[in-house]
């Protein structure tokens, strides 16, 4: 419940209005965010890539319902995508998108032009770009995008979110050779009749899909801080003779930077998702949804600055 409680808090007005004007709130917003310049975005990114860690960057901000809005979104990654090209950080670094910050609430045909462009700026940066997944409404769409997308550009990601109760259906149609897909958990409310609300379900459906993705003839990328759901990962990779280097871990910046340094010290590919921008809300408000230790060290520092 308390989960289902600050997903609902993600949108709303009122609870943002609260959150964001609170003199505590920048402090705790950085541990899980960049910052809110590109150039912010890139600081964390050498750094994280000096550590010997992949990267994927992602543009905050979402549910754009205004064209122009849109276009700026675009241009924004592709600046991005220049600078990553610039630092010669094309091989190490990606980025992530939202369709709906393109403009796919307004029309599918617009997003899927906008997501052309960042990818045409990525293949020219060396490097590629995963379609992030959004809100169960939004799921078909974003699959026919992808499906058009991958015509020019096949190395274009996928995500899949277990807490589907098709997500490995998904997985399945997508296990193909060149295909990208990140596997998460899922950060949206979604009634119980298109997904699993149980930890314990969303769980078992995260280890059948990457049963599913690991058995495949495609690229892995499984997005977890579960300690379980890692060993499970690293049994599926010795019983299908996955050499390190095709399949990779995924983690969000701020959230056991000590693992994803020690899976990469093993030899195993370990990718940091450094969100950036001033539309943070949402995505802090999903962070503390996810895990209850989140919760607590935002609640911690209310109470330190109170």
């Amino acid at each position: 419940m308390l989960r289902q409680a600050l997903l609902a808090a993600s949108r709303s007005g009122g609870v943002r209005t609260f959150v964001e004007s609170a003199p505590f709130t920048r402090d705790v917003v950085r541990r899980f965010i960049a910052g809110e310049t590109v150039d912010d975005a890139l600081r964390v990114t050498r750094d994280l890539t000096g550590r010997g860690l992949a990267v994927t960057l992602d543009v905050l901000g979402e549910d754009v319902l205004d064209k122009g809005q849109a276009e700026a979104t675009v241009k924004h990654y592709v600046e991005l995508l220049g600078r990553l090209a610039e630092l010669g950080l094309g091989d190490r670094a990606e980025v992530s998108l939202k369709l709906t910050a393109v403009g796919q609430a307004l029309d599918e045909d617009l997003a899927l032009e906008n997501a052309r462009r960042v990818c045409a700026a990525a293949r020219s940066a060396g490097t590629t770009v995963t379609l992030d997944m959004e809100d169960h409404t939004t799921v078909e769409s974003t699959l026919r995008i992808l499906k058009e997308l991958r015509r020019d550009h096949p190395s274009t990601g996928a995500v899949i979110q277990s807490y589907l109760r098709r997500a490995e259906e998904y997985c399945a149609e997508l296990a193909y050779e060149g295909s990208r897909v990140r596997l998460c958990k899922g950060a949206y409310a979604a009634p119980e009749h298109v997904a699993f609300t149980g930890k314990a379900d969303i769980d078992k459906s995260y280890v059948r899909c990457m049963r599913v993705l690991m058995s495949g003839k495609g690229y892995p990328m499984l997005a977890t801080h579960d300690p379980r759901l890692i060993n499970i990962a690293g049994t599926f990779a010795l019983v299908n003779d996955r050499a390190p280097g095709s399949y990779e871990y995924q983690m969000l910046y701020g959230i056991r930077p000590q693992e994803q340094r020690r899976l990469a010290a093993e030899g195993e590919r370990v990718r940091v998702y450094v969100a950036y921008g001033a539309e943070w809300y949402g995505y802090f408000m999903r962070r503390l949804a996810e895990k209850p230790a989140n919760l607590r060290f935002f609640l911690r520092s209310m109470a330190t600055r109170s």
